[in-house]
């Protein structure tokens, strides 16, 4: 159809009746057959097609780079989901997009971060329906991966995550550290300042229990922004059951080389309250003056950094979570979980390559990740006198070489940044 026909048939339109209604139609369907000329040619110029199908899964090394998972692992998610993201065809639709395309644009998602629009481009599939593409896969991962990758922790064998972190970090009688990380994230609609946090942007939290090999065994996603203390921990599931006492902690067990009798803990930061069940560092004041309470707080911290390892690992891995995420809440949830099951199961897949624990991550990565407020709240007895035990045993039975020198270290370079500045 040439310019002057195109003229002909709006002259013709105007002087309808309803010639409005009909030129508002006949500019839609124009527009529509624009940009179908882009869609329409998906199975030919689409990602998937080209790049996908034509070169990454003949390369392993690629595939790993594209989608942070290699094939086996995308043949393992894919049955999985296979038959809740199927579609059959029908007269409008003659071929549907196919569950192999839509967990690659998710696991694309993931990975790099990208708008909607800009893996609209890509994929040669329109952004309004990447987001139910997405919304839906997530939704599915979510539903699957969960029992297989973050089991129940009643399903856990508590006493060898307790011997994991005696051998690997040196601290006994220690399931896990806990710590919290806020996942920053377009403000959502109509929910004023729910979401805004003390360090002043909008964000959803990660509380995550994590084991000596960086893998997430408890998580809790979904509280809002401006309760970045210890209140979270009080209110999720996990913090009841902790002080309730129904969590899977082994009986009481002597540490190595005493007669002591001491609980199994969880470590944490300063975000949260001491706990028979949940050690916590001495303040900074106090430490100053006791050096067993210094050794204490350095062995805790070295335990703890799993925690941070853990994050630092999970956001250079799915990049998503160095912008700020731009979707509803209930699939930034689940966007979250399934991040998380994710990197549990490349940890499962690296450790059983590797036979050995990898914790470093690059620490010049800036993250769009934020720490919980301190402040933990009100201590118990018990908690006091359990981390009594563990400074003593610390200084006495469990002591290490290292320990002195690093200590030491710490205190000339402290002694020398105070020099500095007066």
């Amino acid at each position: 159809m040439d310019t002057s026909d195109d003229v002909n048939i709006l002259k013709i339109l105007f002087e309808e009746e309803d010639d409005d209604d009909v030129l508002l139609l006949y500019l839609s369907e124009e527009k529509r057959k624009g940009h179908d000329q882009l869609f329409t040619k998906r199975s030919t110029e689409g990602y998937y097609e080209i790049l996908i199908n034509g070169h990454l899964k003949n390369n392993e090394i690629k595939f790993r780079e594209f989608f942070r998972i290699n094939r086996n692992q995308f043949d393992f998610i894919l049955n999985l989901i296979r038959d809740d993201l199927a579609l059959n065809p029908t007269f409008f639709i003659r071929k549907p997009i196919t569950p192999e395309e839509k967990l690659a644009v998710t696991l694309r998602y993931l990975a790099s971060g990208e708008t909607y629009r800009s893996l609209s481009f890509a994929f040669r599939i329109s952004h309004s329906y990447i987001s139910i593409i997405i919304k839906n896969t997530l939704k599915s991962m979510k539903m699957h991966l969960l029992p297989i990758c973050i089991p129940n922790p009643s399903k856990l064998n508590m006493k060898d995550k307790a011997n994991e972190f005696w051998t690997r970090w040196n601290f006994p009688n220690c399931i896990g550290a806990i710590d919290g990380k806020h996942i920053r994230m377009k403000c959502p609609k109509n929910t004023g300042s729910l979401y805004f946090n003390y360090k002043e942007y909008f964000s959803l939290v990660l509380l995550a229990l994590v084991d000596a090999n960086c893998k997430f065994l408890v998580i809790d996603v979904g509280s809002y922004g401006k309760e970045g203390d210890s209140g979270i921990f009080g209110k999720s599931k996990m913090g009841q059951q902790i002080y309730s006492g129904d969590f899977n902690f082994p009986e009481d067990e002597k540490l190595p080389g005493t007669d002591n009798s001491t609980p199994f803990v969880i470590v944490g930061d300063e975000a949260f309250r001491l706990h028979k069940n949940i050690m916590k560092p001495f303040s900074r004041s106090s430490a100053r003056q006791d050096r067993a309470k210094t050794i204490f707080n350095y062995r805790l911290s070295r335990c703890r950094r799993v925690t941070e390892n853990a994050f630092g690992l999970l956001a250079q891995v799915f990049r998503v979570f160095n912008t700020a995420i731009a979707i509803d809440v209930e699939v930034c949830d689940d966007l979250i979980i399934v991040a998380c099951c994710l990197h549990n199961l490349l940890r499962d897949a690296f450790l059983e390559k590797s036979n050995k624990i990898y914790y470093e991550y690059d620490e010049g990565q800036t993250f769009e990740m934020g720490s919980l407020r301190s402040g933990g709240g009100f201590a118990s007895a018990d908690g006091f006198d359990v981390r009594e035990k563990f400074k003593q045993f610390f200084i006495h039975e469990g002591t290490v070489p290292w320990q002195n020198q690093q200590i030491s270290r710490t205190s000339s370079t402290n002694t020398a940044f105070i020099n500095n500045q007066i």
